[in-house]
């Protein structure tokens, strides 16, 4: 395709009839008066879609509009065009055809960027369109930053080796610390675990190597594995951010500090350990965009939705969420929280430690070195005139009677506990020696979660079961088995080839009714299992993954995964 033709993109849409003669004149004023591209301004303004600009350009140029959710990258192609070029000039090696490159570009009127972009690539362009979201979005995607890390740890390495380089110099203890080797490369870490939307970021030393792992919808991915003389300054750098002591190296550590990446404020939580091999560093990423946090954006079924917020409505009493480490349960309770956070309400939270922040709460985070224990904050806290109070975990049998008092005494109490299931909880609390009648008078309800990953969208596919995933789904849905569409994901550039996106929480519930609370007065376990599961009526965390399967939302493979951990 030769150079494309100078376009005026405001008189090519009112020809298109996507905009009117006058919508263009407000846009253009509004240009001038902002100094923005004016298919921004004419988005914003809701006179036309990013779409409909794209492919009217591509109408008007003859050029073909790419969709890039739907498009496969070929990666010996992408690398073709480096990941700052691609950026800068809004655009994406796409295809090979007949000679040429297909190249997807935003603007494909910046004939500035075309001439760059034929420079770079020393080959004849054939011209795509695509959205600028869209073109934003891929180069997420596919530009990994494994290669640079690799490099920059290669760079440390060396550096580590060098006796002229001063110590400082390394940790970036010194001007000009961007700079610094450790720096760098933690920088880059924390910026590809960000797109790689990961959870946590593991720092293992091992006899000879160092592994960086990263936790993606709750499964590790090693990203790089760099020489293990590197570990003990990344680990120094590490607790130089968060304000740990240096010089031990013997016990363990927690700490956490705040960086900004992409205009996201993250918080990050670390926690250092001795091994055999060096000290290993976990870091738990928290955006701190938790304002948004709400009930409706859980994916709660109607049923569990209506009786959650029927329970936390009450003004006293106790909600318990229940489930493994890592199964969504503080965010459910701050979703919650960021319901009931009204000025005529004082909240206090007592956790360990503080995960989300949300303003309006009172939120302490409890120091065991300094006698700051769970008990402690929350007898104070309860001298506080709270209406609410948030504790993070019920460890043990004194911070689990004191939080039941404070339910008995007028206090909606909010609190979380490991156990396999709502049935089973407060079985366990009277386990811990919690007296009967404070568990019978206090619990108003348990929610009970999973976290389940979700199908890909962009690669889903009809999915046959397998023998054993058909017997297994056979005595859940019965006859209903052969009748439903299964999907699974094939794996492509939106999720990294794991066939997954994101995560999403299947749950049951369990009210405390009279029925309930006469069984556990008598004491009686398998009597108060019984009324429970008749109670339940076979709602349980099994059927709510089951019925993400029948809706496509999730696999046949991770509903039977977290069924078996509840069979275990």
């Amino acid at each position: 395709m030769a150079r494309p033709e100078k376009i005026r993109l405001g008189d090519m849409l009112v020809q298109q009839n996507l905009v009117t003669g006058e919508q263009l004149k407000l846009a253009l004023e509004e240009q001038k008066r902002s100094g923005r591209k004016l298919g921004r301004v004419l988005v914003e303004s809701g006179y036309v879609t990013e779409e409909g600009i794209s492919t009217g350009l591509a109408r008007q140029l003859g050029a073909d509009f790419v969709d890039l959710k739907t498009f496969k990258p070929q990666p010996e192609l992408i690398k073709l065009l480096p990941e700052a070029q691609a950026r800068r000039q809004r655009a994406l090696v796409l295809n090979e055809r007949a000679g040429m490159l297909v190249v997807g570009m935003a603007d494909p009127t910046d004939l500035t960027a075309f001439d760059e972009l034929a420079r770079i690539l020393k080959r004849e362009i054939d011209l795509a369109v695509v959205t600028e979201s869209q073109l934003l979005s891929a180069i997420d995607r596919v530009y990994s930053r494994a290669a640079e890390i690799s490099g920059l740890a290669k760079e440390l390495t060396a550096d580590m080796g060098d006796v002229s380089t001063e110590f400082g110099n390394i940790l970036g203890l010194t001007a000009g610390a961007e700079d610094a080797p450790v720096v760098k490369l933690l920088n880059t870490v924390f910026e590809e675990a960000l797109k790689m939307r990961a959870s946590d970021i593991h720092i293992e030393p091992q006899e000879k190597s160092l592994l960086i792992r990263f936790r993606i919808d709750g499964v590790l991915h090693v990203q790089t594995e760099a020489d293990a003389k590197i570990s003990t300054a990344l680990v120094l750098r590490l607790k130089l951010m968060s304000g740990l002591d240096i010089s031990e190296k013997r016990l363990p550590q927690d700490g956490r500090f705040n960086i900004k990446l992409r205009n996201t404020a993250i918080d990050i939580r670390i926690s250092s350990m001795p091994t055999q091999h060096g000290e290993s560093v976990v870091m738990r990423l928290l955006a701190q965009n938790t304002g948004l946090l709400q009930l409706d954006k859980l994916h709660m079924p109607p049923r569990v939705l209506d009786r959650f917020r029927h329970a936390i409505a009450r003004p006293s009493g106790i909600v318990l969420v229940t489930g493994p480490t890592g199964s969504g349960k503080t965010t459910t309770l701050y979703a919650a929280l960021n319901e009931l956070n009204t000025p005529e309400k004082k909240i206090i939270t007592v956790e360990d430690p503080v995960e989300y922040r949300l303003p309006g709460l009172n939120q302490v985070q409890v120091h065991e070195k300094i006698d700051l224990s769970f008990s402690r904050v929350l007898r104070t806290a309860l001298r506080q005139d709270p209406d609410i109070i948030l504790l993070g975990e019920m460890r043990d049998q004194e911070t689990a009677e004191i939080g039941m008092r404070a339910a008995m005494t007028g206090h909606l109490v909010l609190s979380t506990l490991h156990t396999n299931d709502a049935l089973s909880t407060p079985i366990r609390l009277l386990d811990m020696g919690v007296p009967r009648y404070m568990v019978a008078m206090s619990i108003q309800m348990v929610l009970a979660q999973r976290l389940v990953r979700v199908t890909c969208e962009n690669c889903a596919a009809p999915h046959t079961p397998a023998p054993h995933e058909h017997l297994w789904l056979k005595s859940e849905l019965g006859d209903r088995v052969d009748s439903v569409q299964y999907k699974q994901g094939q794996g492509c550039s939106h999720c990294a080839n794991t066939g997954y996106q994101g995560r999403q929480a299947v749950y049951e519930y369990l009210d405390m009714s009279n029925a309930l609370v006469e069984a556990v007065n008598r004491g009686d376990p398998n009597e108060f299992m019984q009324i429970g599961r008749e109670q339940m009526a076979g709602y349980t965390l099994r059927r709510d993954a089951v019925r993400l399967v029948c809706e496509g939302r999730t696999t046949i493979e991770e509903a039977m995964r977290i069924s078996t951990q509840l069979d275990e």
